[in-house]
């Protein structure tokens, strides 16, 4: 497995060299020029040799994580506490988020785009993202501050 990787990122980072003496050999004006006509031919080549290695990066991640939990049971009893505490403060903090739009003091809705005017779900989702930021930001000050003061104390 471990060869195979090293010839698939040996393969990848010699296309992506290719592509770059490529792109480079155009010059600047040529692309430019290609994209104002809608041409990206002389970009796209490395734009997928990106696309191919943050996709393996990603897929390699997640099937090493997945089997290092499943091959320790502690570790997977942690991680599912955690992403369980994290949903919990989601779900708290949709429940708490308002879902009225206010209106500025020249009639307009507060949150709009254009002409377009936010729905209250829309809305909730933004005050639950913001209301679980405050959430997370606060447990986090609370043991950084506990932290320190263990160490103070312990000292």
């Amino acid at each position: 497995m471990h060869k195979i990787l090293k010839i698939v990122a040996a393969l990848l980072g010699v296309l992506g060299i290719v592509f770059l003496v490529r792109i480079i050999s155009k010059g600047d004006d040529a692309i430019k020029a290609a994209a104002e006509a809608g041409d990206s031919v002389i970009v796209d080549p490395m734009a997928y040799v990106a696309y191919a290695m943050l996709f393996l990066v990603l897929l390699f991640v997640v099937i090493f994580v997945v089997k290092n939990l499943f091959s320790n049971t502690a570790s997977l009893k942690s991680t599912l506490i955690g992403v369980g505490a994290f949903v919990a403060i989601l779900i708290i903090s949709y429940v708490l988020s308002d879902t009225e739009n206010p209106i500025m003091a020249n009639g307009k809705h507060l949150f709009r785009y254009g002409d377009k005017v936010a729905t209250s779900n829309e809305i909730q989702m933004s005050g639950a993202g913001l209301v679980a930021f405050y959430i997370l930001l606060g447990f986090a000050a609370i043991v950084m501050i506990g932290s320190g003061a263990k160490k103070i104390i312990s000292k």
